[in-house]
């Protein structure tokens, strides 16, 4: 993607932070040359290879996991909050942009062919989404039942061999200008916008110091 030096994120605590609160992402492949997407949750084990590794499934009826057999490497992208940004905010001229922090993983795909690895799998990810709940549901994975579940979806798991993550939070604009946008983002009823208002002060302490 296009990355200006300015925007650049490379510190690995916080692209860990945006994927595993912003887990949904987006899974392409480009099979003769025409992209196909399928938007999935995702586990982030940070800690598994040099820089990673995702994990997840999807229905067997969706075909983009037999792409895996005839690419060589597939592209997820992680979107996380995002605003408009209006140049009425600012002290100095400017034009209407937009803030947002984006993470693009690139990887090796491999399908998960054990069934004890696949049933993990499934634990893991509903673990990961229920745990919050008053009440956590969890998937009933013995019997009958459990064999019609994993004949309907594929897991696979994607080693990552590339990270590019752009946290674009107004660092081209003044200190003062930039202060402005915090502002108004923070005083949004928009909790999305509060959370840009939340990275862009983060990010202004890093340039301050």
């Amino acid at each position: 993607m296009y990355l200006p030096t300015a925007f650049k994120e490379a510190n690995p605590q916080r692209i860990a932070a945006l994927i595993e609160s912003h887990p949904f992402g987006l899974l392409i492949t480009s099979p003769d040359d025409v992209p196909f997407v399928t938007h999935l949750p995702f586990l982030f084990e940070r800690a598994a290879g040099p820089q990673g590794k995702l994990l997840g499934h999807m229905a067997r009826a969706n075909p983009q996991w037999q792409h895996f057999a005839t690419v060589s490497e597939v592209l997820v992208v992680f979107q996380g909050p995002h605003a408009y940004v209006s140049p009425s905010w600012y002290a100095s001229p400017g034009v209407p942009t937009w803030n947002y922090a984006v993470v693009h993983l690139r990887g090796k795909p491999r399908l998960i062919e054990s069934r004890s690895a696949l049933k993990a799998l499934l634990e893991r990810l509903t673990h990961a989404h229920e745990t919050d709940q008053a009440d956590p549901w969890k998937p009933d994975l013995t019997g009958e039942g459990s064999d019609r579940l994993l004949n309907m979806i594929v897991g696979f798991e994607i080693e990552i061999t590339d990270i590019q993550a752009k946290f674009k939070l107004s660092q081209n604009r003044s200190e003062e200008d930039r202060q402005r946008v915090m502002h108004v983002l923070s005083q949004s009823d928009n909790p999305t916008e509060n959370a840009v208002a939340k990275l862009m002060s983060n990010a202004s302490k890093r340039i301050e110091g």
